[in-house]
């Protein structure tokens, strides 16, 4: 990806969350000085990777098949593993019509995947095969909103604004709009985009990036960035 799409479609997602009156923290909006200024008191900010997370999975096709998200808030795997402490995660994503993401399972993470707004949200869902990575052909269990809940093997979810699903570990699952944009919020257990996102087909979890102008604000990716 440029750059310079990775800033447009900032200032994009930035009118739409507060068209939808929801609103990111201040480091956000941090510049690289800013950033090197504070960098002791916001450790915790770079260590966890909160902040801008804008994917084509490596495919230069970000409006098919990519994602927004900013990461809020994150635990650590040390907390996780003791039981106590911050053990969860919180993002906020933008869906879009015609744009899809991979199929993919986590092994550690449950989730909740909600509609805060905006159009419809589908969610397609598919087991994991006992043995290997495929896609079962078995009935899908799983909660709505705290309500149990069977879709067959590869069904779709329509969540309305207001209404979640519930991911478990090891279900093959991607999102997307249908209608208009969708203000999408991630609850989860903690967050490890290294290492607990299995993909169904051979993509890359971050972009690469043509540098053709500065940052608008940095990406999780870009934290190497202050030294």
């Amino acid at each position: 990806m440029k750059r310079s799409e990775i800033n447009a479609i900032m200032r994009d997602a930035d009118a739409f969350l507060k068209a939808m009156h929801f609103y990111l923290p201040a480091w956000a909006y941090w510049s690289l000085d800013d950033w090197r200024k504070h960098r002791e008191d916001a450790q915790e900010v770079i260590n966890r990777r909160l902040g801008w997370d804008i994917t084509d999975f490596g495919q230069g096709r970000f409006d098919e098949l990519g994602l927004f998200l900013f990461t809020l808030r994150n635990g650590t795997l040390e907390a996780l593993r003791a039981g106590r402490g911050m053990c969860y995660c919180e993002k906020v994503l933008i869906s879009v019509p015609g744009q899809m993401i991979p199929l993919h399972y986590h092994w550690t993470k449950t989730e909740d995947i909600i509609n805060r707004g905006g159009g419809e949200l589908l969610v397609q869902v598919y087991n994991k095969t006992p043995d290997g990575d495929a896609l079962d052909t078995s009935d899908v269990h799983l909660l709505c909103d705290g309500v149990r809940r069977t879709v067959p093997a590869g069904g779709i979810i329509r969540l309305r604004p207001g209404e979640s699903v519930t991911l478990e570990p090891y279900c093959w699952h991607r999102f997307w709009a249908e209608g208009e944009r969708v203000l999408t919020g991630e609850v989860s257990l903690v967050n490890d985009d290294q290492n607990d996102n299995c993909f169904l087909e051979p993509v890359g979890r971050f972009p690469t990036i043509e540098e053709d102008e500065p940052p608008l604000y940095l990406l999780v990716g870009d934290y190497h960035l202050i030294g």
